[in-house]
């Protein structure tokens, strides 16, 4: 079997992580007979430096064409780059945006886990930890604010500047369909998560996801406002197991969720459509401040890889040996500069990635 992957490099450290990926993606095919063809795509800014724009008409004809996407990470130093002097339409994140809207990649999931290992790195205490935590958080990614009308007007004698948001029931619904499916391979709870004291898209949010409800008997529905669920994952965390929120409340919780873990350099990202077909990348940045050095951890962009290979190539056992042979490595002590601590062994990019290899 050949699955054919577009890999989008990006900016900053997405070359080198990327490159650890697609070695352990190599080894778990090996292993059980599955071979993967990769096609090398610009997105971000390294497409905006050879081609004017941070993604062309060809790059979403080649995702398209593929049965999976691998993504490292896109953009530079908002403070520095050149990239930050273009109109927002053509910066390296609209480039991403545009992806998703393109694919049709409306659920995006991020595990939140806390390794036993990496307890230390944990800002909570040890009564609030507990025996850790494993919680999904489910953002839908294609509507809301980030996807609504916008403008910045003069008005009399000042400037203004408008947002819209909107959801209709069919987005909602299909979100929180997947997030109740993933639900129901998990602990079977959902939190989801709106402000429908305030807004009128949360009130309805909330409306449809009662009745998405309705057809999961045996999940568990609880609702939090956005406010009191920020408030709960550094109060107690365990509580969750699946989060289920729109755009912009999920993109700022998944960024809270992933410091409580220790290190955003942990945790993996992926966004599905209603088919199998998905776009997998790491949950952090492209820190072009430490690109080139061989010392960014590739964990999160290999977790995004086994991911893919779980659902998107339906490889369970092949993605429970990936995530195995991370759990060894962190258990014999080996660590990149992020996640290092007292009596650990610090090993480099490419080091972490030949580590999980000889595990698997």
């Amino acid at each position: 079997m050949t699955d054919t992957i577009t890999v989008f490099k990006g900016d900053g450290i997405g070359p080198e992580i990327v490159a650890e990926a697609k070695k352990v993606l190599d080894k778990a095919g090996e292993k059980y007979g599955h071979s993967f063809t990769y096609q090398d795509i610009l997105m971000g800014g390294c497409s905006i430096d050879a081609t004017g724009v941070p993604l062309t008409d060809e790059a979403i004809a080649a995702a398209k064409a593929s049965d999976a996407v691998l993504m490292g990470s896109i953009g530079g130093n908002t403070q520095t780059s050149p990239w930050y002097k273009l109109a927002p339409e053509l910066r390296p994140e609209a480039g991403l945006l545009k992806l998703r809207k393109s694919l049709n990649l409306f659920a995006n999931l991020r595990p939140a886990y806390l390794y036993e290992e990496l307890k230390e790195a944990c800002p909570l205490r040890d009564d609030i930890i507990g025996d850790g935590f494993d919680m999904m958080i489910m953002r839908e990614l294609t509507g809301g604010l980030y996807f609504g009308e916008r403008s910045t007007e003069k008005e009399g004698d000042q400037m203004v500047a408008h947002d819209s948001m909107s959801y209709s029931e069919s987005e909602i619904r299909r979100i929180a369909k997947r997030g109740f499916d993933i639900a129901m391979k998990r602990n079977k709870k959902v939190t989801s998560v709106d402000k429908a004291n305030v807004l009128d898209t949360s009130r309805l949010w909330r409306k449809v996801v009662e009745e998405v409800a309705k057809e999961y008997p045996k999940v568990t529905l609880e609702h939090m406002l956005v406010d009191n669920c920020a408030m709960q994952l550094v109060r107690d965390p365990k509580q969750f197991d699946v989060i289920l929120t729109e755009n912009m409340f999920g993109d700022i919780l998944s960024d809270e969720a992933s410091m409580v873990t220790g290190s955003i350099g942990m945790l993996s990202s992926a966004s599905l459509r209603e088919d199998s077909f998905g776009m997998y990348e790491p949950s952090h940045g492209s820190a072009p401040d430490i690109a080139g050095q061989n010392i960014a951890n590739p964990i999160a962009t290999i977790l995004s890889a086994a991911m893919m290979l779980r659902y998107s190539f339906d490889l369970d056992q092949e993605a429970k040996d990936v995530e195995d042979a991370i759990e060894k490595v962190l258990k014999e002590g080996y660590r990149t500069t992020d996640i290092m601590s007292e009596g650990k062994t610090l090993v480099g990019t490419r080091e972490m990635g030949d580590l999980i290899v000889n595990h698997l």
